[in-house]
């Protein structure tokens, strides 16, 4: 084959090979060329898509990991804000400025990793070796301690300067929680995490008003992540939360606080208590109580001495289980069965009805108790029935028969309208995080045993909150108030007050119907169960009530709801305490309705409710409440001691009652007091 190729080649001219020798050249080199030119397009067409990819479609990103690595940025939290009591004045909590520490790993010499280390672990009681692990990370940043005293971060900026130590470890201005009352209110207030966060009561259902925006500290770094000397840091301010401004009002609360203590102590009440005053005119709470309650400055810790001294014994579940109990707002959260209170509720729907009148004498009969549905029911004074009474006379006696009866001629269908009027069977929308709701049968599963219960008070549960609310709707003239604590909130940057108005829902009464209702409350008190309620001087009504706290349980539940004055209700209170088991018993007229008497003589005053008897009130041993505030603590106690009043210091050493300086007080100088009484202080 070779050979054949030669021999034509030998027979072509030189000429024609030269031809050819041309020709294939050009194809060759066109060739060429054209692959070259391919090449080119490919490269750009690749370059063009990359730079598009780059730019367009994953641009942001990288131009954020830039400025990531570029940067070295840190955090400051703002001031929380203040939250008011009712007055706009006296201060429930508030943000005082502290320090946080933190550090950047990448700009701490190795050298120095280690003494670093050490310092930060003394100082803020840390564990040293995950100290030290922080310190050795290559992260940008990491976060040391928070909420750091003055004192500490000055040691430690001191320490930094004597150790030559410029870079790598940060001071920052923060924020701590505090609030001047410690226990006060503090179920209803709640507290704050370590990170600024509301986690319970007002702090947590008001957390987006209250925390703010944080602010940054941005410097720029190189591409080691150290600090550029010739840049300095770029401040930007935080944004300080917006105020409160609460419905509570802090000497009412107090009054109550102390009560309520006395009460659940004196009686021996188990299970603790609870206690309300709200406003029915507008559904402000001015105080909202629970015992056992606890320190809001220490809120992990228990204040009842006997918890506290086998706190570190406790196991871990056992120490939950009352941190929860000692948090949780039983006023809201929690239903029992309200007993004969409820009866109010019935009289008022079947006067409504007109199906009865308050005062057709021997309307009804007690006979020891009625017979439903082949159920024998008895009255509580079976042994020595009430026999003929007016419905005036049955609420005052708190006699069962008659209510049953009441609920019979009212019948199913009309008594659950009237529960949903009361709002007894949804939840009453106070804006308190947690509110529980009532336990009802379905109404088409009432029969007439359910019905006859149900009629006094006994079998269904309901919370203290709905029971007050609906208690409201029949001292205010008949109307549903949504009940509130919040009644303003302050902008943080304008200081301009937005008020939250007043929620009105249904009509659940005509006023006559309230009025009647109310006459009879104020007969309950002056002549019948709840006579341990009076107050000299003023017109109060009431209701009191007992009931069992579950079925067999061998638990009680005892209350009284009192309204003030009857002429012009200004304030419902209800007290709740669960399993007295004093030498007292556990009635609500013996146990509670005293309770109810005492918490209204000192608020009514307080409220500048005019006194409607005052031939009544000569004997009653008052004491107006002098000025202590910018006296110390051992000052004050003995000036009140020479008027019988004491002074609520128990949680501070003998040693600094010296020391310690008053700047506000709970009452306020000028206010009536009952001798025996405390008094709060700030300090």
């Amino acid at each position: 084959m070779m050979s054949n190729i030669k021999k034509m080649r030998k027979k072509l001219s030189k000429k024609d090979r030269v031809k050819i020798l041309k020709k294939t050249g050009e194809i060759t080199r066109k060739k060429r060329l054209k692959v070259m030119i391919f090449v080119i397009l490919f490269i750009m067409t690749g370059l063009g898509f990359r730079i598009f990819w780059l730019d367009f479609i994953i641009g942001d990103m990288l131009k954020n990991r830039a400025y990531t690595q570029q940067t070295l940025e840190r955090s400051f939290s703002p001031k929380r804000g203040t939250i008011y009591d009712a007055t706009g004045k006296r201060i429930l909590a508030v943000s005082a400025s502290t320090q946080s520490v933190s550090v950047n790993p990448v700009n701490i010499k190795k050298e120095d990793k280690e003494k670093v280390a050490k310092k930060l672990s003394e100082l803020f009681d840390l564990d040293y070796k995950k100290t030290l692990k922080k310190i050795s990370k290559k992260t940008s940043i990491e976060s040391i301690a928070k909420k750091v005293d003055s004192d500490k971060a000055n040691e430690l900026r001191a320490w930094l300067a004597g150790n030559s130590i410029t870079t790598g470890v940060n001071i920052d201005v923060d924020t701590k929680r505090y609030y001047p009352y410690n226990t006060l209110a503090s179920q209803i207030i709640g507290f704050c995490g370590s990170d600024n966060q509301g986690l319970m009561g007002i702090e947590a259902k008001y957390d987006e008003e209250l925390k703010g925006k944080p602010g940054n500290i941005v410097k720029l770094t190189d591409a080691k992540g150290s600090n550029l000397d010739d840049e300095g840091e770029n401040y930007i301010d935080a944004v300080d939360g917006n105020d409160l401004i609460l419905t509570i009002d802090a000497t009412i609360q107090g009054i109550v606080e102390k009560y309520l203590e006395e009460a659940c102590i004196d009686n021996v009440c188990t299970d603790g208590g609870n206690i309300i005053v709200m406003n029915p005119q507008n559904g402000d709470i001015l105080a909202m109580a629970g015992y056992p309650n606890y320190n809001l400055n220490d809120p992990y810790m228990p204040v009842l001495d006997e918890q506290k001294d086998n706190w570190d014994n406790m196991s871990k579940e056992e120490k939950t289980a009352i941190q929860q109990n000692m948090w949780r707002n039983k006023a809201i959260s929690d239903s029992y069965e309200p007993g004969s209170t409820f009866k109010l509720v019935t009289a008022s729907s079947a006067l409504e009805e007109g199906i009865t009148e308050t005062d057709k004498a021997g309307e009804f009969n007690c006979g020891g108790g009625i017979t439903i549905a082949g159920v024998r029911i008895k009255c509580w004074r079976y042994y020595r029935p009430h026999g003929a009474e007016s419905l005036r006379e049955a609420l005052m006696n708190s006699c069962n028969p008659v209510f049953i009866a009441l609920g019979q001629r009212l019948g199913v269908n009309k008594y659950y309208s009237y529960l949903r009027k009361f709002g007894l069977l949804q939840k009453t929308g106070i804006d308190l995080p947690g509110e529980g709701g009532s336990i009802f049968l379905k109404e088409e599963k009432v029969g007439p045993v359910e019905l006859a219960t149900i009629s006094f008070g006994q079998r269904f549960e309901v919370t203290p909150i709905q029971m007050a609310t609906a208690v409201s709707s029949i001292a205010n003239g008949g109307k549903y108030v949504v009940p509130r604590v919040v009644k303003g909130i302050v902008n943080s940057q304008s200081g301009e007050v937005t008020y939250i108005d007043t929620k009105i829902k249904d009509t659940v009464l005509s006023e006559e119907t309230s009025k009647n209702v109310l006459s009879m409350m104020e007969s309950v008190v002056a002549e019948g169960t709840g006579k341990n309620a009076q107050v000299k001087g003023y017109a109060i009504g009431g209701k009191t009530g007992t009931s069992e706290d579950g079925v067999n349980t061998g638990k009680y539940v005892t209350s009284f709801v009192g309204v003030a004055p009857i002429s012009d209700p200004q304030v419902v209170v209800l007290i709740t305490l669960y399993n007295p088991t004093g030498e007292g018993g556990h009635q609500g007229g013996g146990v509670a309705a005293p309770v109810g008497g005492q918490i209204l003589s000192e608020i009514l005053p307080y409220l500048n409710v005019c006194q409607e008897n005052k031939d009544e009130i000569d004997d009653i041993e008052e004491v107006c409440v002098p000025d202590i505030t910018g006296l110390s603590i051992a000052e004050a106690e003995k000036i009140l001691r020479e008027i019988s009043v004491e002074l609520d210091s128990s949680e501070i050493n003998e040693d600094d009652k010296e020391k310690i300086i008053i700047k506000e007080q709970i009452p306020v100088e000028g206010i009536k007091i009952n001798r025996g009484n405390k008094i709060l202080v700030k300090y």
